[in-house]
């Protein structure tokens, strides 16, 4: 009987969030009664909003997180002592490793396999050896044309986790009372729209000026912007939020953040994992996306969005972290009364803006 599974999604915070469906799949399966998540220190804030996780494990991936540590002995050794602590004598009996269609989980499979772990699952276009117990194959037993979260499902699924019947398969994160108290503290009591303008890729994100130029229509319209972004982020919000938007850098957790959008009209970003929290609590999206990774794999899941920027950009598919086209012309060919003509589309600003005065 299993009765405590670790389930591995190890790049960024978005991804962890899109991992949410399958993780509780896993947590609602007869017999379990703990799940434990490993991540990396990027998907560690994100995973510990994501209900049906019981405990994180935090390790940074030679093979996945960006930017990577060293692959030495010690860094190997980190996650063997991580598992030894954490189970402190009791035993992990499955781990469900959730990966995209360009990692392999055979890596971590290797070394979860020699400290002793007796079950794994997991999707490899690899021969697996005796690393897996369970093996989907990518093209064959797995579409890799669908969007994530139901990949990580399709993994979980082929390991005998299924959701329970009365679960929609969509985003969801768990907001405390805390994060929920510091974001009504933040925010206007004005309709407001949400603005995250970074991203961890710079290909995938929307030029400031044009998020600039967006501000000025939001406020115009008696729409309240509200510019968040990471404490490192500071220039950039300060110069999108002019004076005209509520400048929050560096003053929302990803609760405190979840939270803020969860009562915003709408949020406008890119590709990023802000987009993921907003579909987590089902706030409309308009997603700068640029085409690097394919939209039918991470736009915005099951959320009312918008998908603005040239999906069919020379930079199509190449995943790459900085954009190798002069001009970045999928999304700087994107104007800010476009992403006004998108907010419009899905929520009736103008009612909610007059209904406020």
């Amino acid at each position: 009987m299993i009765r405590r599974a670790l389930v591995a999604r190890l790049d960024n915070a978005g991804d962890v969030l899109l991992a949410g469906p399958a993780v509780r799949a896993v947590a609602t399966s007869p017999g379990v009664d703990e799940v434990w998540m490993l991540v990396s220190r990027q998907g560690e804030a994100a995973a510990a909003l994501l209900p049906g996780v019981d405990r994180v494990l935090t390790w940074d991936c030679p093979w996945i997180t960006s930017p990577p540590p060293d692959a030495t002995r010690e860094q190997l050794a980190r996650l063997d002592g991580l598992l030894d602590e954490a189970a402190a004598g009791a035993s992990l009996d499955v781990a469900v490793l959730l990966t995209s269609f360009h990692q392999s989980p055979l890596p971590l499979a290797l070394q979860l396999r020699l400290a002793g772990m007796p079950r794994i699952v997991g999707a490899s276009v690899d021969y697996a050896g005796a690393l897996l117990d369970v093996r989907l194959r990518p093209g064959e037993d797995l579409d890799e044309d669908q969007p994530e979260p139901e990949r990580a499902l399709a993994i979980a699924a082929a390991g005998g986790f299924v959701p329970l019947p009365g679960d929609d398969g969509r985003l969801a994160v768990r907001i405390g009372a805390e994060d929920r108290a510091s974001a009504q503290a933040l925010a206007p009591d004005a309709p407001y729209v949400v603005l995250h303008p970074g991203a961890t890729a710079s290909s995938r994100r929307w030029p400031a000026e044009r998020y600039r130029e967006a501000v000025r229509l939001l406020a115009a319209r008696g729409i309240r912007p509200v510019v968040t972004g990471g404490a490192g982020e500071r220039e950039l919000t300060a110069a999108v939020a002019g004076g005209e938007g509520l400048d929050l850098v560096g003053r929302t957790g990803l609760g405190a953040l979840a939270a803020l959008m969860e009562g915003a009209e709408a949020v406008v970003t890119g590709n990023t994992g802000p987009a993921h929290l907003a579909a987590a609590v089902g706030t409309p999206v308009v997603s700068l996306f640029s085409p690097v990774v394919p939209a039918v794999r991470w736009a915005p899941y099951r959320v009312d969005h918008e998908l603005l920027g040239d999906q069919h950009a020379p930079c199509r598919g190449t995943r790459a972290v900085e954009c190798p086209v002069p001009g970045h012309p999928c999304l700087a060919s994107v104007t800010a009364t476009e992403v006004l003509e998108a907010l419009q589309r899905l929520v009736p600003l103008a009612e909610r803006a007059g209904a406020a005065r």
